[in-house]
C-alpha cells in the first residue's frame, strides 16, 4: 500500500478522527483493542503524526491476538481479569488527564472458534465489566475518541478468501481506504462535506419531531417509540471543551435513542453478524414493551442467545441508526465481519446499552436514565436491519406519517 496515503489515512484519524489538540495525552489501543503486531507500521505514523501536532505523549496499549486466543482458551482467567484491572487503571489515569483515544477495531471474525463458549464469555465479560465505567464516559464524550481500522492477515482472509493469500492484505486496505473516504487527495476537506451532509439529514429529523418510526420490510414489521426530548446525531460530537471529533470511521449513519418501553413487533437481520469470533445469521426479534421475548438465528443461535441473556438490558434496545443503500460502503459490495464497516453498510439497531441522546441527556445521573427511558447494559450490540426493500416511516405525536426511508433509500430532499 502507497506510504503516503497510508500517512494521509494517519493524519485524518488524528486531525479530523480525535482532533487532537496541543498538549494532550494520545492513547491508541485499550481494553480489548489492542494494538495488534500487523499495526505496528501504521501506529507508528499515527505516533508521528501526533508529536507532529503537539502531542504530550503518545501512549501505546501493544498486544497479540494469538495470545489472548491461547489465554482465554487456557490460561487463568484470573489472572487475565487483575491485569485487565491494571490496564484499566491507567487507561483512567490519562483519561483523567484529558486524553484523547484512538482504537483500531481489526479483529480476527474466527478468534475463538472453537473455545468453550463460556470461557469466551466469562472473558469477555470482565473485560466489558471492568472497563464500563471508563466506556460510560467515553460514550458520554467526555472526551474525544475514535475508531479506526487497519487489516491483519487473518481479517483479510476472512473479507478475501477468493484471491491469492499474499494479495488479501492489500485488498483490505484498498476497501478500508475507499470505505472511509481516505483514497482521494484532500482527506480532511472530502470529510468535512460529508460530516455535513450528515448534520443535514440530522437536522431534517429532528425538525420533523417525529414521535414514532414504523419499520416495515420481508420478515420485519417493527415500531420504536423514540425517547422523550429525543434528537438524531451524526458521528461528529463534542467534548465539555469545545473539541470536535468524530467517532467512527467511516461513519455513514445518522441515530438517535429509543424509548426502553417503546419497541413492538418483528424485526429480522439482514446482514451476517460476527461476534466474538461468531458468525450469527438470520436473526430474528419479537419485541413486546420494549423487551425482547423471543429471538432466534439460523445461524449462530448460542451466540445470539449469550448477547440477549447478558444481563436485564440487553433484553432491551439502545439505538435506532438510519444508513441508505447506496452508501458508498453498501455500494462497494463487501461484507467486513467487523461492525464498524458493516453497520454502515445498512439500517441498524443495537441492543444494549443507550446512548444519552435526549435533551439534557449528557448531564443526566444514571440513576435518573430509567425514568427517561433510556437503557443501561454492558452489551451494545448492532445488527443490521436495511435492505432495499426496508420502508421507514414517522408518525409525529398528533399522528401525521412522514415517510423518512423507501426502498432502502431516504425520502427525496433529505
Amino acid at each position: 500500500m502507497d506510504k503516503e496515503q497510508l500517512r494521509k489515512y494517519a493524519e485524518l484519524v488524528v486531525k479530523v478522527g480525535v482532533n487532537l489538540q496541543p498538549g494532550q495525552h494520545l492513547v491508541v489501543g485499550y481494553g480489548e483493542r489492542q494494538v495488534f503486531p500487523e499495526h505496528i507500521e501504521f501506529v507508528r505514523m499515527l505516533t508521528e503524526v501526533a508529536y507532529d501536532v503537539g502531542a504530550k505523549f503518545v501512549q501505546i496499549d501493544w498486544g497479540d491476538e494469538h495470545w489472548r486466543r491461547e489465554t482465554v482458551k487456557r490460561g487463568s482467567l484470573e489472572t487475565l481479569e487483575a491485569r485487565t484491572r491494571w490496564q484499566a487503571q491507567w487507561v483512567e489515569q490519562l483519561a483523567a488527564e484529558g486524553a484523547a483515544f484512538v482504537a483500531i477495531p481489526s479483529s480476527d471474525p474466527a478468534l475463538y472458534e472453537g473455545i468453550d463458549p463460556e470461557r469466551v464469555t466469562t472473558a469477555t465479560r470482565a473485560s466489558k465489566t471492568i472497563f464500563r465505567p471508563f466506556n460510560d464516559r467515553r460514550t458520554n464524550d467526555e472526551y474525544s475518541w475514535t475508531l479506526a481500522s487497519v487489516p491483519t492477515q487473518a481479517w483479510a482472509d476472512k473479507v478475501h478468501p477468493e484471491l491469492p493469500e499474499d494479495e488479501r492484505v492489500e485488498a483490505l486496505w484498498r476497501d478500508i481506504l475507499k470505505c472511509t473516504r481516505a483514497d482521494g487527495p484532500d482527506l480532511i476537506s472530502t470529510w468535512q462535506t460529508h460530516l455535513q451532509n450528515l448534520e443535514r439529514r440530522a437536522a431534517w429529523l429532528n425538525q420533523q419531531k417525529l414521535q414514532k418510526l414504523h419499520y416495515q420490510g420481508p420478515g420485519t414489521d417493527l415500531t420504536i417509540e423514540m425517547a422523550k426530548g429525543h434528537y438524531w446525531k451524526s458521528a461528529g460530537a463534542n467534548t465539555p471543551q469545545g473539541v470536535r471529533f468524530v467517532a467512527n470511521m467511516p461513519t455513514e449513519e445518522v441515530f438517535s435513542v429509543p424509548d426502553k418501553h417503546g419497541v413492538n413487533g418483528t424485526v429480522t437481520s439482514t446482514m451476517p453478524l460476527n461476534h466474538n469470533g461468531t458468525l450469527i445469521e438470520g436473526i430474528q426479534l419479537r419485541f413486546e414493551n420494549g423487551r425482547i421475548v423471543a429471538y432466534s438465528a439460523r445461524a449462530g443461535e448460542d451466540a445470539l442467545r449469550g448477547i440477549v441473556e447478558t444481563d436485564e438490558g440487553s433484553h432491551y434496545l439502545g439505538e435506532a441508526a438510519l444508513v441508505p443503500v447506496d452508501s458508498p460502503i453498501s455500494q462497494h459490495g463487501v461484507l467486513f465481519y467487523n461492525t464498524l464497516f458493516d453497520e454502515n453498510a445498512s439500517c441498524h439497531l443495537a441492543i444494549g446499552n443507550a446512548y444519552p441522546l435526549i435533551e439534557g441527556g449528557h448531564d443526566l445521573p444514571r440513576s435518573k436514565w430509567a425514568a427517561h427511558g433510556l437503557n443501561e447494559s454492558l452489551n451494545h450490540v448492532d445488527f443490521m436491519i436495511g435492505s432495499d426493500q426496508l420502508d421507514i416511516d414517522g408518525e409525529t405525536a398528533d399522528g401525521k406519517r412522514v415517510p423518512v426511508m423507501r426502498a432502502g433509500k431516504w425520502v427525496s430532499g433529505v
